[in-house]
């Protein structure tokens, strides 16, 4: 038990810093309707808008989701579960978040710069995003698990 309350803590403290991060990208998406030039964004852009705004709520939920599972469960002894739960929501999270800010930088530059480099921008955001939260993990874990065999298998 005292180990999933280690990993409760340590998820909580990454979720702090996501959930930030996606309240400020929320809080900028709900302005953009508000400005003055928000009404001469064309069909796409809208949609863009949009969706990237739900994508945005998505992530919320997915990260603030944990607190709640853990509020609802609490002292029932559910710790290991609530924790494996938290972690695939933190994950799921992740990756809405993805796309929540390509979504949110493609719309940018293509109102400030037009519809390709809206595009190209949007493309190398996720590319980003998913090089570093997904690939990169993905390899570290590799090589760890290739440096735990070598030390497993005995020496001749």
């Amino acid at each position: 038990m005292e180990r999933a309350d280690r990993n409760f803590g340590e998820l909580l403290q990454e979720l702090r810093v996501t959930q930030t991060g996606v309240q400020i990208l929320f809080a900028f998406l709900l302005t953009l309707a508000f400005t003055p030039r928000f009404p001469s964004l064309d069909a796409v852009q809208r949609a863009t808008y949009i969706a990237t705004l739900l994508l945005a709520v998505l992530a919320a939920a997915l990260f603030t989701a944990p607190a709640a599972l853990h509020r609802a469960l609490f002292r029932r002894g559910a710790k290991p579960q609530i924790v494996q739960m938290s972690s695939r929501l933190a994950t799921a999270g992740l990756s809405v978040l993805v796309l929540a800010l390509t979504g949110s930088v493609l719309l940018v530059v293509d109102v400030a710069a037009g519809r390709a480099a809206g595009i190209a921008a949007g493309a190398g955001t996720f590319a980003v995003c998913a090089g570093l939260w997904g690939v990169l993990p993905r390899l570290v874990r590799r090589s760890l698990t290739r440096a735990q065999q070598r030390t497993d298998t005995p020496s001749p």
